[in-house]
């Protein structure tokens, strides 16, 4: 790749890279093959998408990409076992992590075994007092009062709480990194347990219980019965796929695509209350399960009541569903303001330690357990570094680690974890959780800069900005949107794609809110494109836009809809800029 329209500096320190001569070769032939528009060719042939695969890229099909659930070790013993306590009606438990992936595994199966009328117990820990994960004493009890219980996003590294639960048969669904040996459970269906293949490590533990209800429903048939219906889940399993930061590759994508028409159809009493509070007033997309509904699921489990989430995704009852959604949006807003706290103390620390360090990494007195995952992204965005927020409350600080691509987190926090520096770690290769001794933080963190540094996390510089082309403003319609989105959904391992408009004017710029820009832009032939920019004012970008002076800019960044007063127009999602 080279630098894109001669940006090897941007306002805000980045490089802009363009497509590659094959990439650009594979798009001419892409356009002259499949008479797709141009733009979107640019799109395919950087996914590496064939002409003769495009047809099928473009409207992928589940049936053709799910994987045999029994390619996944102990999956038919589960399956068996679930369809068992079923048939004979057993008392069922379902342990589930506080986030979003936990708390749609959840919903997956509480609302299969009511259609099969069963009610199940739900049991969500709290992140405060109980930590991540079954603990022995939440096992046992489950254990006394139920015959089954289905761990689910969490348990593959259980040994002790499994083993508490004495009289009960434990079945784990989860996807986090697996340690040498597996707790004493009757099942661990974990795409990546170390005796797995990988080929389905991108799985997030919604889509592994899925899978287990594919087979349990093939079960079914098979005895000549009919099972629920697992097309009307999916909405279920896209918002955790995208929520979890799965990346939208392969079957994933397809389980997104599909589960956001379903959740077009607006049938879960507990997604509808939930998006009536975030505002959503268009058809769904990835960026609304990332953006607006995952941080609201969230947020009970990061400040409220740990299984508000689960319970408000597995109701049926819409009266419910809407008491809790509107519970959901205020813990959201009371989060975003921890968050902001936490935050600014954790990014001047950061700083003062350096930016170019291979671990970007903070930790104080206090900081709540629940913001710390999402201040380590921000830490991680700010400087395309591995990074870890911790919290320290007495002899113990609780962290959360987010992590760049090519730079496996999990496997590095479980080692230390294994090395004694850790009281206990674990997570998979984007994210990870750790629980550090206060004497042994600084030792613990010393050894993870040394292990990240070994896999090159301290070669990279301010994120380079990847562009697939360049647009001018009359080109910038809402049918290049439609044609851009059949290659969706965008998301993490599929980025959206980004555009360069060169040599614009600013025709308008104002600061709105606290940090975001409001821009409108044009070029010598009259056509006019808004844009908007959040976080502008926290880099250099804001203020150079506001201040452009008549100068001419190269402005680069996402094309969407935006909606307003019921009507829709196209909008720029300005992430740089350059002088031109």
């Amino acid at each position: 790749m080279s630098d894109f329209l001669g940006v090897t500096t941007s306002i805000t320190g980045r490089r802009w890279l363009g497509p590659s001569i094959e990439i650009n070769r594979a798009a001419d032939l892409l356009a002259q093959e499949t008479t797709l528009p141009p733009a979107l060719c640019q799109v395919l042939a950087r996914r590496g998408v064939s002409p003769q695969d495009a047809a099928s890229f473009l409207e992928p099909k589940l049936a053709d990409l799910l994987p045999d659930p029994r390619s996944i070790r102990d999956m038919e013993k589960a399956a068996t076992r679930f369809l068992k306590a079923v048939h004979t009606r057993e008392k069922i438990a379902v342990f589930a992590d506080y986030d979003v992936d936990g708390g749609s595994s959840a919903a997956l199966l509480i609302t299969w075994l009511r259609a099969m009328g069963l009610e199940a117990t739900l049991y969500v820990p709290d992140r405060i007092d109980e930590g991540y994960g079954p603990n022995d004493a939440a096992m046992a009890s489950l254990a006394a009062q139920h015959d089954l219980i289905i761990c689910v996003d969490c348990g593959t590294l259980s040994h002790g709480p499994i083993a508490a639960a004495k009289g009960a048969d434990v079945i784990v669904l989860d996807h986090h990194l697996g340690g040498e040996t597996l707790p004493d459970a009757l099942a661990v269906v974990n795409p990546n347990r170390q005796d797995e293949t990988g080929e389905l490590a991108h799985l997030c533990a919604a889509s592994v219980v899925f899978l287990m209800l594919v087979e349990a429903n093939r079960q079914m048939r098979e005895e000549g019965a009919k099972g629920p219906d697992l097309m009307a889940l999916l909405d279920l399993v896209a918002l955790a796929t995208v929520a979890d930061v799965a990346p939208l590759i392969g079957v994933n994508r397809a389980l997104v695509r599909q589960g956001l028409r379903v959740m077009a159809r607006r049938e879960r009493p507990g997604i509808v209350a939930l998006a009536d509070v975030a505002r959503m007033d268009s058809t769904p997309n990835s960026y609304h399960l990332g953006f607006l509904l995952g941080p609201r699921v969230n947020a009970g489990g990061r400040i409220g009541k740990a299984d508000l989430g689960a319970r408000l995704l597995s109701t049926d009852n819409p009266h419910e569903a809407s008491a809790m959604a509107e519970r959901l949006d205020q813990l959201n807003t009371e989060r975003r303001d921890v968050e902001a706290a936490v935050r600014a103390a954790a990014m001047e620390q950061a700083e003062d330690r350096g930016f170019d360090a291979p671990l970007v990494w903070a930790a104080g007195e206090g900081w709540h357990p629940g913001v710390v995952g999402i201040v380590a992204s921000r830490l991680k965005e700010a400087t395309n570094r591995p990074a870890i927020v911790i919290g320290l409350d007495g002899d113990e600080g609780k962290g959360s680690g987010r992590s760049i691509s090519g730079v496996d987190l999990g496997a590095s926090i479980q080692r230390l974890a294994a090395e004694g520096l850790l009281l206990k770690g674990g997570g998979h290769k984007m994210a990870a959780g750790l629980t550090v001794a206060r004497d042994q933080l600084e030792p613990a963190m010393a050894r993870l800069t040394e292990l990240l540094a070994k896999q090159g996390a301290g070669d990279a510089g301010p994120a380079d900005l990847k562009l697939d082309g360049m647009l001018m403003p009359q080109a910038a319609t809402p049918e290049l949107i439609a044609d851009i989105d059949k290659a969706g959904p965008f998301g993490a391992g599929a980025p959206a794609p980004r555009f360069a408009f060169p040599e614009v004017e600013i025709r308008f710029a104002k600061r709105v809110g606290d940090s975001h820009l409001k821009v409108a832009f044009g070029d010598s032939s009259g056509a006019r494109l808004d844009a908007i920019s959040f976080g502008a004012y926290d880099t250099a970008l804001g203020p150079r836009l506001e201040q452009h002076g008549g100068a001419r800019f190269h402005l680069a960044g996402r094309l969407e809809i935006n909606s307003w007063g019921g009507r829709q127009s196209v909008q720029l999602r300005l992430e740089d800029a350059a002088e031109a």
